[in-house]
């Protein structure tokens, strides 16, 4: 069964194991195979993987042997590593397209909005530092509104994890920092804000299941986006 799987930058087995992984090789460990417990470990979705990282060497990998499955990850007794590269430069792109989709949920500084569009690394120290404020006046905000109104409070908090999405996005660009974890909350950031962006839109005749339907859309679209940028970031 195909999977994705990421690995530390030293490309080694975690959990003890420390097995250097090597591109076409298949590993093997006893079973039987339990989630999170034994087993070699990977996702169906690329998202999915993203939240299990423990960093950015990604692996397009075939699971076999005794497979379990649960709702966001599966293990088995075999791991075929189908090909394998490290995606940091990819996740970095992906957190910065994460942060511009939901930039019309708050007003980014100019300096935001322009390292979001351009990726430019001169402008990523002044760009982390104004999303981070930006996210904490953009909390307080909506702490207040709620207070006030709902509707209200969901368009704060729309704007809050929008710019959580562009924190994210600006700390997975510094050298050295876990691009895949931050690749992760920036996505679960803008999941958040277009739901709360929903909330606000809809606020006449919104239920909880229509508010999640787009949660999940949003979901849907961030995971085929990040799938086709690992695809095409591979090494030909």
């Amino acid at each position: 069964m195909k999977a994705w799987h990421f690995l530390r930058k030293d490309r080694c087995l975690g959990y003890g194991d420390n097995r250097e992984v090597i591109a076409g090789e298949t590993y093997t460990v006893d079973g039987p195979s339990e989630l999170c417990v034994r087993g070699l470990h990977g996702s169906k979705r690329p998202l999915d993987a993203l939240k299990y990282a423990p960093g950015p060497v990604v692996c397009r990998v075939e699971i076999g042997g005794d497979v379990v499955e649960g709702d966001d990850k599966m293990a088995g007794t075999t791991r075929e590593v189908l090909w394998m590269y490290d995606a940091t430069e990819v996740l970095r792109e992906f957190v910065r397209f994460c942060a511009l989709d939901v930039v019309p949920y708050w007003d980014p500084p100019d300096v935001v909005l322009a390292w979001l569009q351009t990726g430019d690394e001169s402008l990523c120290n002044d760009a982390y530092s104004a999303a981070y404020a930006a996210a904490d006046a953009a909390y307080y905000a909506a702490r207040a509104a709620y207070a006030a109104a709902d509707a209200a409070y969901a368009a704060a908090d729309a704007a809050y994890y929008a710019a959580r999405a562009a924190y994210y996005a600006a700390r997975a660009a510094y050298r050295g920092a876990d691009a895949a974890r931050a690749a992760y909350r920036a996505a679960r950031a803008a999941y958040a804000a277009a739901r709360a962006a929903y909330c606000t839109a809809h606020a006449a005749y919104y239920t909880p299941r229509a508010a999640d339907m787009a949660y999940c859309a949003t979901d849907v679209a961030q995971n085929t986006r990040l799938s086709k940028m690992l695809m095409e970031g591979r090494p030909k």
